[in-house]
């Protein structure tokens, strides 16, 4: 299998805090990692790191499940993700 992996991805770059809309783990925390592609299916996933205070893991999600950091209260986005929108770099 070949992969692509992106750092800077929608905004983003290694060791941004993200916010993933995931029931599963409504208050984990996230630094996102990298953005990644399969270049023979085409599908794509990111890759962040963080979850539950103390318990770090590398986790992968769908791209329209990354949000901007802090843009997700009460388990309901507030912005697009960030495949829809990305963050502007200043």
């Amino acid at each position: 299998m070949r992969v692509e992996r992106r750092e800077p991805w929608s905004g983003v770059r290694a060791g941004d805090r993200v916010d993933v809309l995931d029931a599963r783990e409504p208050r984990a925390t996230w630094a996102f990692v990298a953005h990644v592609t399969n270049l023979e299916s085409g599908d794509s996933w990111v890759e962040v790191v963080g979850g539950r205070a103390g318990d770090p893991r590398l986790r992968s999600f769908r791209p329209e499940q990354l949000y901007a950091y802090r843009s997700i209260r009460g388990g309901v986005p507030t912005t697009a993700p960030l495949c829809d929108a990305p963050l502007l770099n200043l």
